[in-house]
């Protein structure tokens, strides 16, 4: 007996991308120089871009990022990378 597990679509991947650096850069993050200096490994900043990918929220954060007048101090409550974001801090 086999078993079908419903799975979300994930979204565009340079879309995506360029939406988890664009909030680490409101905060103040450089994810490349997160990894060079040892903090972020190639494998989590992937799995970061995925579950962002995952995660239905990418209008609400296109208008989180419009809105950002200055350097946030954490990433959004609603964003699926807010933990790791805010731990790069």
């Amino acid at each position: 007996m086999s078993e079908h597990m419903h799975r979300t679509p994930l979204g565009d991947i340079e879309k995506h991308f360029w939406l988890t650096r664009s909030v680490a850069r409101c905060m103040g993050l450089s994810l490349t120089e997160a990894m060079a200096e040892g903090k972020l490994t190639p494998h989590d900043y992937a799995q970061m871009v995925t579950r962002c990918r995952g995660s239905a929220c990418n209008e609400r954060c296109q208008i989180w990022l419009a809105a950002q007048q200055a350097r946030a101090a954490t990433a959004p409550e609603f964003c699926a990378n807010a933990e790791d974001l805010n731990k790069l801090t």
